[in-house]
């Protein structure tokens, strides 16, 4: 069930952050054309993470656990997904949730991840290399130990994929191989959530 209040919420949040990121990206010398290329060849890069998934993940921090893992397209070509970890019980131990949108100006999918009170620092990029997606994103930035993640999506296939990161904890002077590794497997179909106000008459 998709609960509308709470994407509203997400995305105006989103909007008024928008204005400030921008401000400190670097003009694009790209033609409309290159611009206009970029989006009709990346718009669709993270499509195969749309719908409903069951993960489970290995982690050096935390062991072994599991959860569930939605994501639905937005209006344009966005997308708002959330990671949810439960117990064997089902109940949420954690949550978070992402949007992501592809910037075809910079040529880059921009991420911001969401956690309850922490705000919107939670900045990552995304590029497609090949037949795999590469991401690096901050996590906890708003705490007292922020630590980036290099997170690496691959063995992408129709029913299921495969997730490893590497973490650093020193601003990116030295990395941990494999701190964590995710296997998801679908359970539900492609979703788009479509226009939150209704059509004009």
């Amino acid at each position: 069930m998709v609960r509308i209040g709470w994407w509203a919420i997400a995305l105006l949040a989103l909007h008024a952050l928008m204005p400030l990121h921008a401000s400190a990206q670097v003009s694009s010398t790209r033609s409309p054309e290159q611009i206009r290329a970029s989006y009709e060849a990346h718009r669709g890069d993270f499509d195969y993470l749309l719908g409903d998934w069951k993960f489970t993940a290995v982690s050096r921090e935390y062991g072994e656990y599991g959860g569930l893992w939605s994501a639905v397209r937005l209006a344009g070509s966005e997308i708002l997904d959330e990671f949810r970890v439960v117990d064997e019980g089902g109940e949420t131990l954690y949550m978070t949730t992402t949007i992501r949108a592809y910037n075809a100006v910079q040529d880059q999918w921009e991420l911001i991840g969401m956690d309850e009170g922490n705000g919107l620092r939670d900045f990552g990029t995304a590029r497609r290399v090949g037949a795999e997606m590469h991401l690096e994103q901050t996590f906890g930035a708003t705490s007292a130990n922020p630590f980036t993640m290099r997170i690496r999506y691959y063995d992408i296939r129709p029913d299921r994929f495969s997730w490893v990161a590497e973490r650093s904890t020193d601003g990116g002077r030295t990395w941990e191989p494999d701190h964590l590794r995710i296997q998801a497997q679908r359970i539900g179909p492609a979703r788009t959530l479509g226009p939150l106000a209704p059509a004009v008459r």
